[in-house]
């Protein structure tokens, strides 16, 4: 259990998604300090991205991979967008 009694970890940071093509995926590791396996993770754009589908996961201690996955059916690029990131400690019985 954490020390601190933090349950929860954020971070933000700037990212520049490749061109997607419909279907296509792209991923990036941020360094959110305090995750651990197990956590839970989310992640958000802040961009008018309805169509870009953002999946979360603890990859590592400390780190969250994000995966951003094109659910149109046209190609997508956009400009630099900021990327939020939150973790949720898992609840210890």
């Amino acid at each position: 259990m954490e020390s601190s009694g933090r349950r929860e970890f954020a971070a933000e940071v700037s990212w520049d998604l490749p061109s997607l093509a419909p279907g296509a995926t792209a991923l990036l590791d941020v360094t959110v300090n305090g995750a651990r396996a197990g956590d839970l993770a989310q992640a958000s754009l802040v961009s008018s991205t309805r169509f870009i589908e953002l999946d979360a996961a603890v990859w590592s201690n400390n780190t969250v991979r994000v995966m951003a996955r094109n659910i149109s059916a046209a190609t997508f690029d956009l400009a630099a967008v900021t990327l939020s990131v939150g973790v949720v400690k898992r609840r210890v019985p």
